[in-house]
């Protein structure tokens, strides 16, 4: 079955925080991170089907649910997770909020890659726990974990590990070598780990998969809470549903505290969404990666063949990392703005001289933004 990403959307008048943000200005908006393509024709599908029911009440999982889980994290990834370590989320964000308070105290601290998404640092800062930061190093084009210095970032106070595979803003998609160094590190330090693997089914090298870090072994998944979502893979973050993994009872415990009193459960809806793409959704998310890395593709030809800017390995999601720290201007996020193209600024991630930019997008609007880059940049 043919699918056409090149097909245009409106998303103007939709609610949209991406697209509404700049209504009414001359500004193409590719920063948050969803994408402009409608989601998979079985997702809107079931959810036509259950809009027509007409019957919206009280939703329980589906019968089912977490060995259905399980068995596609077993298809796609060859991790074997037994159904009842596995606990259904609204979103990944919330779990990661839950795992800084349930994990550590308020006397301890938490490491965090650098630069990363916003909220793994928010997560920490609003639960009023210290953090110390990884910073990544750029190795043969890949962000990757500074492995020699870890061990001086961490002392008795440390109890947490964040961690994002494949990485946020940087979109490195780690190796079992690398996972299991990591993972050795955690152990050899007593640290808990809580893994934000959101972007799994967005893997676009096609030599690499994605290997969840809990797989690496026993000891890693003992003392891991993966957070995974189908959200951003099928494009449908406004309906919302996540799930943990957790082998350890105590972890598992942990991240559900607050579910179903101040967490609200996922909707019906979101519920539909996920089976609907768990069941049917693979030959378009097949499609999908295919179409992504030509745009990534485009990308870095397009960014590297600028002399101020310059682009790592986009290895997974929709999302690239540009280094602007060779251009003459101070702020290349306004820079941009100013010339109608709204990127995620640099600072959200930790670092000022960069910006993100939103690939998931119709190729016409690609062009579009590279010509804005390219016109300011060169």
């Amino acid at each position: 079955m043919a699918f056409d990403f090149d097909a245009p959307t409106n998303r103007l008048g939709t609610d949209s925080i991406r697209w509404d943000a700049f209504e009414g200005k001359k500004v193409l908006p590719l920063w948050v991170a969803d994408m402009d393509f409608q989601s998979a024709p079985c997702v809107i599908k079931a959810l036509s089907q259950r809009v027509n029911d007409g019957i919206y009440g009280y939703t329980h999982n589906p019968l089912h649910f977490n060995r259905i889980i399980a068995e596609y994290l077993l298809e796609q990834y060859q991790w074997p997770v037994d159904p009842d370590w596995i606990v259904i989320l609204p979103s990944v964000v919330s779990g990661l909020y839950t795992a800084v308070q349930q994990l550590t105290q308020t006397d301890e601290s938490v490491l965090i890659p650098s630069p990363i998404y916003h909220h793994l640092k928010l997560a920490c800062t609003v639960s009023n726990r210290k953090f110390q930061e990884m910073p990544l190093q750029l190795k043969d084009r890949r962000w990757v974990l500074p492995n020699e210095a870890l061990p001086k970032l961490v002392n008795n106070k440390t109890k947490l590990a964040l961690f994002c595979n494949p990485q946020n803003p940087g979109s490195t998609v780690f190796t079992k070598d690398e996972l299991t160094e990591f993972g050795d590190f955690c152990i050899q330090n007593d640290l808990w780990i809580c893994s934000d693997e959101i972007h799994a089914g967005l893997v676009l090298e096609e030599e690499k998969s994605h290997i969840p870090l809990s797989s690496i072994s026993n000891e890693v998944s003992q003392r891991t809470v993966t957070l995974m979502s189908l959200n951003k893979t099928f494009n449908f973050p406004g309906v919302g549903l996540a799930w943990a993994v957790a082998e350890n009872p105590r972890l598992r415990k942990a991240i559900q505290v607050g579910l179903h009193q101040t967490i609200a459960p996922p909707s019906l809806f979101a519920y539909t969404a996920t089976l609907a793409a768990i069941k049917e959704g693979e030959p378009w998310r097949k499609a999908l990666i295919h179409y992504l890395r030509l745009n990534r593709d485009l990308i870095d030809t397009r960014i590297n063949g600028i002399d101020t800017l310059s682009i790592a390995k986009m290895e997974g999601s929709y999302l690239a990392w540009i280094n602007c720290d060779k251009l003459q201007h101070p702020n290349p996020y306004q820079l941009l703005l100013d010339a109608g193209l709204a990127t995620s600024p640099g600072s959200q991630f930790g670092q000022e001289r960069f910006v993100r930019l939103n690939f998931g997008t119709q190729r016409d609007r690609l062009n579009q933004a590279l010509d804005i880059i390219e016109a300011c940049c060169t």
